[in-house]
This record gives structure tokens, sequence and C-alpha cells, in this order.
């Protein structure tokens, strides 16, 4: 008989025994150090070296969110201490002198090395923080989240965000739902700083250079993201029986996650719709240019909706945004998520009941000049500093590494 132990008890595991090896590296640690202490006289110095900027990645997708910051910090000479839980991460291959990459895997092995990270800063965008498996380290002075999208920063998985101490923003709606949050559950104030979006600015900078595609056949890119709320896990197969009936082409490309939290669905949609002249899968890690050579997107909550609009401007389908909020965040609000009234002015809802009229929606979206207007004033609201978001990160990295630094010298 197999002995089976569910995610949240062996969660708790796991808490204790890194509790028991935390508390035997420390016994190991401080006596090592008495024993230099005494062979040298009552002198010693420690070799446990802070590394001053960490930066912590749990997928090799989340490169483009941090490579403008790489490429800013390398320009200034700051080195960084780069974990990956992925082998091919694109770091490897960046060729910035000052940026050091490690794989750390995805294994429990992987928390060991982060819980006991010695560190003045680690920047991160992965949320969850002292939540589960990765603990804060008593040798971190600080922990930063950036956030992967340009939406709510509510619609993370509760507690998300809880034990950061700091979160670079973009909006002025995000850092209001974060103080309200923190009100509510009786938490010290983070450090909310409105840096904006770098991965945008790149992106942005690269459209513009690229410029439109060239001209074609009117493209529908479909692209969910993954969950029982998510848009095949409602709809399944349906959706792509009617996109196609539009005679428009499809590029259907699911969340990376889908292949692995829902493989089997993804498995029998690729056998029903394989490949085909109006039909195609997209997997690249690089979403430029699927974004670029689509006319309109179809999406549910995923935050590719905004990369889309904001930066190609152009319009959106999006699926019923009324899902089920209990395990996220923004359930604690008691009103809608930003996203939600940020939609309704970008494109319009695909329902049960109009999906029929799949393509009088998609010609509307196109061709309607009140969506045009809705996506710039999205854009002010969710976008600020635009152009200066790599540059922003690096100034407030830099800046508060040195007060950390100068605090302790004073000490």
């Amino acid at each position: 008989m197999r002995l089976y132990i569910d995610p949240g008890t062996g969660s708790m595991l796991f808490t204790i025994l890194i509790g028991l090896i935390g508390a035997a590296i420390y016994s190991v640690r401080m006596f090592a150090i008495k024993i230099r202490y005494l062979i040298g006289g009552g002198k010693v110095e420690t070799n446990n070296k802070k590394t001053p900027f960490v930066i912590y990645s749990d997928d090799k997708r989340y490169w483009n969110i941090f490579e403008p910051i790489c490429k800013e910090m390398d320009k200034r000479g700051k080195d960084i201490l780069y974990l990956t839980a992925s082998k091919d991460d694109p770091v490897f291959s960046c060729g910035y002198p000052h940026i050091k990459a490690e794989c750390i895997g995805k294994d429990n092995s992987s928390f060991t090395r982060l819980n006991f990270l010695n560190a003045s800063i680690v920047l991160s965008t992965t949320p969850g923080l002292n939540v589960y498996q990765w603990k804060r380290s008593k040798d971190v002075d600080f922990y930063v989240h950036i956030p992967h999208a340009a939406s709510d920063i509510t619609m993370y998985r509760m507690f998300g965000i809880d034990y950061y101490d700091a979160i670079l923003l973009s909006g002025q709606y995000q850092c209001d739902d974060v103080r309200e949050l923190e009100k509510m559950r009786s938490l010290p104030a983070k450090e909310l700083v409105k840096v904006g979006i770098p991965y945008m600015d790149v992106m942005a900078q690269r459209f513009e250079k690229a410029g439109e595609a060239e001209k074609h056949e009117r493209t529908v890119l479909l692209a969910p993201t993954w969950g029982p709320s998510a848009l095949f896990s409602v709809y399944g197969s349906d959706i792509l029986d009617v996109i196609l009936k539009t005679g428009y082409h499809v590029i259907v490309r699911p969340h990376p996650q889908s292949f692995e939290s829902e493989k089997e669905l993804m498995d029998k949609l690729m056998q029903k719709y394989p490949n085909s002249e109006q039909l195609e899968w997209n997997r690249d890690n690089d979403n430029f240019e699927v974004l670029r050579r689509s006319d309109i997107l179809i999406s549910d909550f995923s935050g590719v909706i905004f990369d889309f609009s904001l930066i190609y401007s152009k319009p959106v389908i999006y699926t019923d945004p009324n899902f089920d909020l209990a395990p996220y965040d923004a359930w604690w609000l008691k009103r809608d998520p930003w996203t939600i009234s940020a939609l309704s002015k970008i494109g319009q809802q695909l329902t049960e009941e109009n999906m029929k009229n799949l393509k009088e929606l998609i010609d509307t979206c196109i061709e309607d000049d009140r969506f045009s207007k809705g996506i710039r004033e999205i854009r002010d609201e969710t976008w600020e500093n635009v152009g200066k978001g790599a540059e922003n990160v690096a100034d407030y990295l830099i800046s508060k590494y040195e007060e950390i630094t100068s605090g302790k010298e004073k000490q």
C-alpha cells in the first residue's frame, strides 16, 4: 500500500524539515565561528559574504520580464546572481558579463537553495513567498516583487504578495489595491514604487522598429490561460469549431502551463484540430511575432490581453470575466477587479449566447473606432512611466542596496 500525503501536509512537513536543516546549518556555522575566534586570539572574520542582488525566475518564460533589468544593471556594472528553474533559460546565453546564471531546478532542493540565500536584495516575479515551500531566508535583507503582466496585482492566488517587502508597479489602482489588502490583513505597509513596465517598453520599441505586419488575411489569435475558469476548460472544443467557421486564419497559443497541468486536454485538442492551412498551434517562447501578425485576440483573463492591446493597439474578445474569485486576493476586495472594467473598453465579451455570432463580434471589434479610444484610456491607467521601466527599476534596486548597506555600516 502506498502512503499518500496531500499537498498541504507535504508543504507543512517540508517546512518543518527546512526548519530543522536551518537550525543545524546555523549551529554548525556558529560553532565554526567560535573555533576561528579561539584560534585567532579573539579576532575572526566570517566568509558569509552577501550577494548584493539576486533574481529568482521560476521558469525560462519570464526572461522577457528580467532581461531589460539585467541589461540596465549590467550597463551600470552591477553584479547579479540569476537563479532560474530552467536549464535552457535564455539567461545562459545573454552575454552580459555582470550576470551570473545558475540553474537550481524545480524540485525541493531548489527551495532549500532559496530558503538559505545570503543576499541583500532578491527580485522575483514569483508569488507565494513565505506561503508554501519558498520561505524568506533569515540572511536576505529585502524581497522585491515585480508583476509579469500589466493588470491587477490582486489576481494572484491568495496571499501571493503579502510577504514581500516591496512591489514594483505601473498604475495607481494597483497601489490602492495593495494598501487595501494590507489594511484588511493588518500587514505592515510595503514599499510601492510605480516604475513602469520594462518588458512592455522593449516590446513597444521592437514594434516601432518592425512596424505593422505585412498585408495578410484576417487572423484570429486564441490565447487562453489555464485552470478551471479558463477558456478551454469552460468551452472545450466548441470555441475552436466556431472560430474555424468564420473562415479566418486561426492561431492557437495556449498558456505554457496548460501543457503540464492540463496535458490530457491539450493532447485531445491538438489531435482533434491538427495544424492545417487555416489553423496553427504556436508555442514560441517569444510571442512578439505572433501578436504582431494577429488582428484580434480571443482570451479569458490572461495577462496577454493587455500586451496585445496596449502594445499593438488592437482589440480583444474576452470570455465571461465573472469567474470564481475565491482562490485569489481579489476576493477580499468584494468588488470587481480593475481588469473587468478595463476589458469592456478594449473589446467585447464572448458568451454562450453570442458565440454563434463570433464572426460579427470579430468584425465589429476590428472596425469600430470606440475600441481604439478605450485602448488609449486603459494604457494611461495601467502603464505609467512608458519607456523608463528598466531604468527606474535599476535606480530603485541600487538606491535600496545603498540604503541597506549604509545602515549596516552605522551599526
